[in-house]
């Protein structure tokens, strides 16, 4: 079986000259933070507090839970934010007095956890910390693209679901699949042609490999958009110009959650030589995603 990404390996090669997609504002509060302590009240609202750049910082969040389906022409939910702590909203040093009634985390397992609770009403806050503008095809990051974003979620509802399949035909490793929260996909409506979404909905799904030809440890290989109506994707381990070709002993995907709901992360071995009657299963499944970006 051959599998196909139609157009893909032209946006490919191009979203290695470009700046990584940014992601909601709603989401990505800093970078390179440390020290980070997470304190919710009975007001829904979260006070952060951490060091980054050598400061001390307070961040005050409120006004946002969950995500909306995306809708053309309508708003993601978003955090309003207030970086002085609470300064900007009630005008007095509201940090210093922020009374936090966070009880201890029971909800599911999150990747990329710097901390978590469980607010008064029952819903959930987090924070999670990882490199998502690291450059693509291996190449060393320096600068801002070396440095962790800090993000904060906030939510009710079961996470978001990234399912994916990995297939080997010939010399080339695939992996196509879906993003979903619920029975909704998660896609935007406009990206530039670099693949950077250009509304609150668009999503990345950035691929990390494992030992790899980039070099030993977790490697960025590239990151792509999902596409409407269902939230579906697919990629091909390829050369991109002078790059080696990316295939690793293991791959992981993360993606920045919909809205203000927690980000998510998807590991598995690198795939073996399929039998035909894996290769069988595997085009019935690429062709039930229904993406005519994806063909079998």
């Amino acid at each position: 079986m051959r599998f196909t990404c139609r157009g893909f390996l032209i946006f490919a090669a191009t979203v290695a000259l470009v700046a990584a997609p940014t992601a909601s504002p709603s989401q990505v509060l800093d970078s390179n933070a440390t020290g980070v302590k997470l304190a919710v009240n009975d007001k829904g609202e979260a006070l952060l507090t951490y060091t980054a750049n050598g400061k001390l910082k307070h961040i005050l969040a409120w006004g946002a839970v969950n995500a909306n389906p995306p809708v053309r022409g309508t708003k993601q939910v978003e955090f309003k934010l207030d970086y002085s702590g609470g300064y900007g909203k009630y005008h007095t040093t509201y940090w210093k007095t922020f009374g936090s009634t966070c009880q201890p985390y029971d909800g599911p397992a999150l990747a990329w956890k710097v901390a978590a609770c469980k607010a008064p009403d029952g819903s959930y806050w987090a924070v999670q910390s990882w490199l998502r503008g690291l450059p693509d095809y291996g190449v060393a990051a320096s600068g801002r693209a070396a440095q962790p974003e800090l993000h904060l979620a906030h939510w009710t509802v079961p996470l978001p679901l990234l399912s994916i399949t990995t297939d080997r035909s010939g010399d080339s490793d695939h992996l196509f699949g879906s993003y979903k929260l619920g029975s909704t996909g998660v896609y935007g409506f406009g990206a530039t042609t670099a693949g950077a979404p250009l509304d609150s909905f668009g999503r990345n799904v950035y691929i990390d490999t494992y030992d790899s030809a980039y070099g030993a440890g977790w490697k960025r290989e590239n990151s792509f958009l999902t596409h409407a109506p269902s939230g579906t994707f697919c990629y091909i381990f390829a050369r991109h110009g002078s790059h080696p070709k990316g295939d690793g002993k293991q791959y992981r995907a993360t993606v920045i959650g919909p809205g203000v709901m927690p980000d998510v992360m998807w590991s598995g071995a690198a795939p073996g030589v399929a039998t035909p009657a894996e290769q069988a299963k595997t085009a019935a499944a690429i062709r039930a995603l229904d993406d005519p970006a994806c063909r079998a």
